[in-house]
């Protein structure tokens, strides 16, 4: 060997990023949270992208710089514990005592009457709330999901933003802004009312209906829920402008998942992993009627009990393997009901405005809807002012037919 010759190691370095999709851009994110201008093929950004993996930089045998794929627990190896994300790295043993005293103890005392949870889920809300974590509530629709989130709010009282993504038009002017001209002053950039949440030290901030958003907003939010990030960026160019997410901020988003939800997407995994799920559960019958009871004791008993057997009926016929339901009636619908039965409805007057219209007509005497008025039928006293009337034969023009 000449001695102008040199020895190299081969081996991995500590450069190492991860992929953000910006737009249609693969770009290098390294271990502080900054894009990086290192350069990389556009290929295998691509394929790190698209397969969750990191990019490491290696020294091969000849001492050339070079870079391969590696798992994303690598990179994550390397990034700097933030202690403002609720980690519990360098807590004091006192300050966790405190915690789990809020968090076993006090969160129970908290939770609200009228707001039916398990004891477990309301306490894992709670905890992931002081942690700092982003929490995904999921559920079928009137379930509670935005309930719980609001509750939460008022019994931490903390700062709150409500943002409803599932009737966003405009990903980007609702979460980072626009910009505008002034004759007098000329052009400028004016911040969302977004941008503001996240700059509010301590805030919670209502993520609703996420699984509706346009596909442009999850991408503008990777970076804002990434807890090794917490920053968004005011223009997709490198080198632009950002904006810190405020100590102690935490996002809580709703979701609808399922086949049964329309105008819902598939949620991207890279943005379910930037949450904690906290599931909702269905109520049933009878935790249906101490709920409506403690909404409208004055409303009578039997009637509250009927609203929650049918909708419990219809939540076990949808999901039952031969299903004559697509739909069931919903917490918010039976809450509706109650309402109307309070305010002087009949039974069945409650059910042919509240309920009934969420079931398809198709299909005559075998269509969903007539299912559920039947249903209502069982539950409604005999009287000769029922609003449907037994179900009876007549015979028109030669042809059986049923009449309400």
């Amino acid at each position: 060997m000449k001695k102008s010759e040199k020895v190299y190691e081969a081996g991995f370095t500590n450069e190492i990023y991860k992929i953000e999709k910006v737009g249609n851009r693969y770009l290098l994110v390294d271990t502080n949270g900054q894009f990086s201008n290192t350069f990389v093929g556009s290929v295998m950004r691509r394929e790190a992208g698209e397969n969750g993996k990191a990019i490491r930089g290696y020294v091969n045998s000849k001492g050339s710089n070079s870079f391969r794929l590696v798992e994303m627990k690598e990179y994550n190896m390397l990034v700097k514990p933030l202690k403002e994300n609720g980690e519990v790295n360098l807590e004091a043993s006192n300050e966790h005592s405190e915690l789990l005293r809020i968090i076993h103890e006090d969160s129970i005392k908290l939770k609200p009457d009228n707001l039916i949870i398990k004891d477990i889920k309301w306490k894992y809300l709670i905890r992931s709330a002081v942690r700092g974590k982003n929490i995904m509530m999921t559920g079928p629709a009137g379930c509670g999901k935005t309930m719980a989130a609001k509750f939460l709010v008022t019994q931490l009282q903390r700062p709150d933003f409500y943002f409803n993504l599932g009737s966003t038009q405009d990903p980007r002017a609702t979460l980072v802004g626009n910009t505008q001209f002034n004759k007098e002053t000329g052009t400028y950039f004016s911040e969302s009312a977004f941008v503001k949440a996240i700059k509010t030290p301590n805030a919670i901030i209502l993520l609703d209906e996420l699984s509706r958003a346009h596909p442009d907003a999850w991408n503008i939010l990777m970076t804002v829920l990434d807890q090794n990030q917490r920053y968004l960026r005011l223009d997709e160019a490198e080198g632009s402008p950002i904006v810190k997410v405020a100590e102690g901020v935490t996002f809580i988003a709703t979701a609808n998942i399922g086949n049964e939800y329309t105008a819902t997407r598939v949620l991207d995994r890279a943005i379910l992993d930037r949450f904690v799920t906290i599931e909702m559960d269905v109520l049933n019958s009878e935790e249906e009627f101490t709920l409506l009871k403690k909404m409208y004791p004055e409303v009578n008993d039997d009637d509250l009990k009927a609203i929650g057997e049918i909708a419990h009926n219809t939540r076990e016929v949808s999901r039952s393997e031969v299903a004559k339901l697509s739909n069931m009636v919903s917490t918010r619908a039976s809450v509706e009901m109650a309402g109307l039965i309070y305010d002087g409805f009949s039974l069945m007057e409650a059910a042919e405005v509240a309920i009934l219209p969420f079931f398809s007509n198709d299909g005559g005497l075998e269509s969903e809807r007539t299912y559920v008025k039947q249903l209502v039928q069982k539950y409604v006293k005999t009287t000769d002012e029922n609003l449907f009337n037994e179900l009876k034969d007549e015979k028109v023009e030669g042809e059986e037919t049923i009449v309400w």
